[in-house]
């Protein structure tokens, strides 16, 4: 458990950094100068989404992002949620996800996708900002699901 953890954060570091949080640091960092955050202020979920899953899932949520074609499976689609769901969207499933409560194969195929529960407590351990955070991520995704064509 302790080396998935580990490995998560390696990763979203190494994935924050490559989608431009921060320009390289020079050799010698000047008082102006800070150094990439790794916690957004916001508990919007379209600005969690934006910075803690975009890279991965895209902007829009299909799976796209700059980082997929990098990973070993493809990042799923988050927009067809509930139309994979028979039109129901499956907000335990997600959450239990983003916590780490259930393995991310279950739902995604792989285990590739960090998990985000231990990583927010990692970087705040407010139990109320975390769950604030994964409940407006929830809300959020929910919000992006495609809206299916009735026959």
């Amino acid at each position: 458990m302790h080396q998935t953890v580990v490995r998560t954060v390696t990763l979203i570091l190494a994935v924050s950094l490559s989608v431009g949080v921060a320009p390289a640091a020079p050799a010698r960092q000047t008082p102006e100068q800070k150094p990439p955050d790794f916690v957004i202020r916001s508990l919007a979920g379209r600005d969690l989404f934006s910075f803690y899953c975009a890279s991965c899932h895209g902007v829009d949520g299909k799976g796209s992002g700059h980082v997929a074609p990098a990973l070993k499976t493809r990042p799923p689609d988050l927009t067809t949620l509930t139309e994979r769901h028979g039109g129901t969207f499956p907000a335990a499933k997600v959450e239990d996800v983003i916590r780490g409560e259930t393995s991310a194969s279950a739902v995604h195929g792989s285990s590739d996708m960090p998990v985000w529960g231990p990583i927010f407590r990692g970087l705040d351990n407010r139990k109320e900002v975390n769950d604030a955070r994964i409940e407006n991520l929830l809300k959020y995704i929910e919000s992006i699901q495609a809206k299916v064509k009735a026959d």
